[in-house]
C-alpha cells in the first residue's frame, strides 16, 4: 500500500464569495439595452410598416394605378369591402383582395409602360 500514501488528500475550496457590488446593476442595464434594441431595430419598423399599408389599403379608390403583391398592375375600377377590381388590359378585369395590394403608383404609369 505505499501507492496510497504518495496521494495527498483534496481539500474543497473556500466558497466563492457573492457577485462583486453593482453585477445586479449591470444584469439589469444589459437587459434593459437588449429590449431596447429590440424595439429600436425590430418592433418599432414594423408597426410603422404596417400602419402606412393600412392606410393605403384604406385609401384606395377608383382610378389608382396599384401594384398588387403578386406583381399585377393595373387601375382600380371597383372598390368593395375587401376586394377591388383591377383593369390589367383592355376588357380584363381582376378581383383581388385588397390586402395584396403593395403600392400605389404616379398617374400615367400604366401609359408609360
Amino acid at each position: 500500500m505505499p501507492i496510497l500514501g504518495l496521494i495527498t488528500p483534496a481539500y474543497a475550496e473556500a466558497p466563492a464569495g457573492g457577485p462583486p457590488p453593482g453585477a445586479e446593476f449591470i444584469n439589469i442595464a444589459m437587459l434593459v439595452g437588449f429590449v431596447a434594441l429590440f424595439y429600436f431595430i425590430v418592433w418599432r419598423p414594423q408597426s410603422k410598416r404596417a400602419k402606412a399599408h393600412k392606410a393605403l389599403v384604406s385609401g384606395l379608390s377608383k382610378g389608382d394605378e396599384v401594384l398588387t403583391s403578386g406583381g399585377l398592375v393595373g387601375k382600380v375600377t371597383k372598390v368593395e369591402d375587401d376586394f377591388i377590381v383591377v383593369q390589367v388590359a383592355d376588357n380584363v378585369e381582376l378581383k383581388v383582395q385588397r390586402q395584396a395590394v403593395s403600392a400605389t403608383l404616379p398617374k400615367g404609369t400604366l401609359k408609360s409602360i
